[in-house]
């Protein structure tokens, strides 16, 4: 203001010329004008510095889209789904042929106090990251743990494509066993078509390796030529897209009533892939849903030699009880192998390859040489060999 009331004070008091006074001075001469203008109409209240604020803006959202993008962002929030700026343009466009900017509906969501500003994070461009060329190329299993309304913790197995990050199966159960993964893995597969990779952690479940076995998905991939691999101990981060769909899925359950039941539980998580799978679009994959990028390319398939899985060969001890048996495991199922009353009390290890069962005094005395029934619970005396 001083400069103006100067420079006005120059010409109308001084005399001078407004093109001298201006090129004396290094500004426009056109601004001398403006000032000698609004002095004239306003006085020295006109030389006060004014906003440069444009008095229209023909690009400016108007109040209600302002107001769709926060109903947008509670319903989509209170649902338990994705809200961000992203989600809301694509939901936007599928109702108006004209939608502001990503960044312009974030600027809204900060105005409005639904988001705050963070500083900016590590470029995505700084990270290694594999993804699958194909659909079915690799899926990623894991199990996760939620609470029912009782306090109850229950499992939860979630399969997904990596290339297309499509929820292939996603099953809750009271306790997830080795054979509830096989089954599991050719519902989806009966769905999808096999893959050509499978990728898990090392759970009980997914391997017997620490056991020095073959669990029964190890043994059935085997045979379909399915190649199986697993994380590093204690690297969750190489199973990351699993993973991150754990915490999408718990997101989700967070906003609903605790299910009372695994079956509401799954009614829940049924609508929640449904969603996520058909109308979700997915950051990772150009804003696309899992199913639109699923059945964009052609799948991939086992491409492994298939093989009839190695022997699985353990050793146990145990002690014939009361009633003259012994049990053993076999394919996470549970069998009664009857040695004989009078033999009760011994100490006696089982020497177990596949179906063949030995059991052995500590002395190496034979007691029972038999080929285990796998539909009987009970293998009786008399159907040894």
């Amino acid at each position: 203001m001083e400069l103006a009331r100067y420079l006005v004070n120059a010409v109308l008091v001084e005399g001078r010329g407004a093109r001298e006074v201006a090129a004396a001075h290094g500004v426009s001469k056109t601004w001398v004008y403006e000032c000698l203008a609004r002095f004239k109409a306003d006085g020295e209240a006109g030389l006060a510095a004014r906003s440069k604020r444009p008095h229209g803006s023909p690009t400016k959202v108007s109040g209600a889209l302002e107001d769709e993008i926060v109903l947008l962002r509670k319903s989509l929030d209170e649902e338990g789904f994705d809200a961000g700026a992203a989600t809301i343009h694509y939901h936007l466009s599928k109702r108006h042929e004209m939608v502001p900017s990503v960044s312009t509906i974030w600027r809204v969501l900060v105005r409005r106090g639904f988001v705050t500003p963070e500083p900016h994070k590590r470029p995505r461009s700084s990270y290694v990251r594999f993804v699958a060329e194909l659909p079915n190329e690799c899926w990623q299993q894991d199990v996760t743990h939620v609470m029912l309304a009782n306090g109850k913790e229950v499992e939860i197995l979630n399969v997904i494509d990596d290339h297309s990050r499509l929820c292939v199966a996603a099953q809750a159960r009271t306790v997830t066993r080795s054979a509830d993964v096989v089954a599991t893995f050719h519902e989806a597969a009966g769905r999808n078509g096999f893959p050509a990779n499978i990728l898990s952690d090392n759970g009980a479940i997914f391997t017997a390796a620490a056991r020095n076995g073959v669990c029964v998905m190890e043994s059935e991939l085997l045979r379909l030529g399915i190649t199986y691999k697993h994380s590093r101990p204690y690297h969750p981060q190489t199973c990351g897209k699993v993973e991150r769909f754990h915490q999408t899925m718990k997101k989700y359950l967070a906003k609903h009533r605790a299910p009372r039941s695994v079956a509401e539980l799954q009614g829940h998580i049924d609508r929640f892939v449904t969603y996520y799978n058909e109308v979700r679009p997915h950051r990772a994959i150009g804003r696309k849903t899992p199913a639109e990028v699923f059945a964009a390319r052609s799948k991939a398939g086992p491409s492994g030699k298939k093989l009839a899985p190695p022997p699985h060969c353990r050793v146990r001890q145990d002690k014939i009880d009361r009633f003259g048996v012994v049990t053993l495991r076999y394919r996470t199922q549970l069998y009664h192998v009857g040695v004989g009353r009078k033999r009760k009390g011994t100490r006696v290890l089982i020497l177990v390859a596949d179906l063949d069962v030995r059991v052995l005094t500590l002395d190496g005395e034979v007691l029972r040489h038999l080929k285990l029934d796998p539909s009987k619970d009970y293998q009786p005396i008399r159907a040894s060999k």
